[in-house]
């Protein structure tokens, strides 16, 4: 399963908002640096609310949603590319994550304190990004020496790999992420491979006070910090409390509905960040439908017909003969299987159909 890790500098409620997304304790939040030292995982529901209208229309009350894995990482610190703090404990935490959700703290709060003293979400977010980069750069420097060795020897691979390394150099040199140098799509690809902390994919979840919510706009460090977004390449902002979304997960569904509705919100913004983050992981969902269950399966885009059917089962991609697919829009008009058969909405695929979100799916396959 692919993983997201949430960062942070210490105190900006990471530890808080994973245990409102994996509905747990297993991570400690308190109000001090370095609280969470081994980072915490944990699975988090994707909402989907495609599952519950599914259910309905099939006759079961069994819904089984898609997952995700988010990791809490120990709070980092200026120098941790030095080592300061749990700094190369950190690093290689992050390295081993698919994405990155980056907590920035934009409330005050006299009894929270601040790593840096000052709440300044833009400053906060350079930080870490600085410290991502400067480790990547020593570990560019690294990867440039090895593969120019076997460049040497005619190895076609090396040649392009250093060709991209020698233009990250400079780049990283400036202070610049991975992920802002101008590449085409082989070479997006062929960064991958060196695993940089700069280059994974990233979104900020801007950390309000539980007020806040319904007039975010109210917030003075949310407008600046999303124009400073704006200029980072595939980082996305989104806005949660991590207060209040550890408070509703200690509710009943009825009283956390009431809470939500006398906060004058719909949701503590948990259901975007969640939804957010399973699309920065270039994942999707389709859907089974019967009578035990109405359930959502996770992919990755991209993924034929025979993968998909793999997810289920390792042995369904094997034998894998067709797959009967309807979207879920047709099949909800249509009313049930049948009539969606009827009205030439459900499609028979094969080997090479590259599977789409929201396909409604029953797999023929060899006994």
């Amino acid at each position: 399963m692919l993983q997201a890790g949430i960062v942070g500098l210490p105190n900006v409620g990471k530890s808080t908002l994973f245990n409102a997304l994996t509905k747990s304790r297993k991570a400690e939040a308190a109000n001090y640096p370095f609280c969470t030292i081994d980072p915490n995982v944990g699975v988090v529901q994707v909402p989907d609310s495609r599952l519950g209208p599914l259910a309905e229309l099939v006759g079961t009350s069994t819904i089984i949603p898609a997952a995700v894995e988010m990791v809490d990482i120990a709070g980092l610190v200026e120098g941790a590319s030095k080592g300061e703090g749990l700094g190369n404990k950190f690093l290689a935490n992050v390295r081993e994550v698919d994405a990155i959700v980056h907590v920035v703290r934009c409330f005050e709060d006299e009894d929270v304190i601040h790593n840096m003293g000052r709440v300044d979400p833009v400053g906060d977010a350079e930080i870490i990004m600085t410290e991502l980069v400067l480790a990547d750069s020593e570990s560019v420097a690294s990867q440039l020496q090895k593969n120019l060795k076997k460049a040497r020897g005619n190895d076609k691979d090396a040649a392009a790999n250093v060709s991209l390394l020698e233009r990250l150099v400079p780049h990283l040199n400036q202070g610049t992420p991975a992920n802002l140098l101008e590449m085409d799509e082989d070479e997006k690809e062929r960064l991958k491979a060196f695993f940089l902390l700069s280059g994974k994919p990233m979104l900020y979840a801007c950390n309000l006070k539980e007020e806040e919510i319904a007039d975010s706009g109210s917030n003075p460090f949310l407008k600046p910090f999303q124009e400073w977004a704006d200029s980072q390449q595939d980082a996305n902002c989104c806005v949660i409390s991590a207060k209040m979304e550890e408070e509703l997960s200690e509710l009943s569904e009825e009283d956390a509905k009431e809470y939500l509705e006398a906060m004058g919100v719909q949701d503590s913004g948990v259901t975007s960040l969640i939804n957010a983050t399973y699309d920065l992981l270039g994942l999707a969902s389709f859907l089974t439908a019967g009578e035990k269950e109405a359930r959502a399966w996770t992919f990755r885009h991209g993924m034929t017909a025979p993968q998909c059917a793999g997810v289920i089962h390792t042995d369904f991609e094997k034998s894998f003969i067709k797959a009967e697919v309807v979207s879920y829009d047709h099949l909800v008009e249509a009313g049930s299987m049948q009539k969606a058969r009827d009205g030439g909405k459900l499609r028979l695929e094969g080997k090479e159909y590259v599977f789409a979100d929201g396909d409604v799916v029953l797999f023929k396959c060899n006994a």
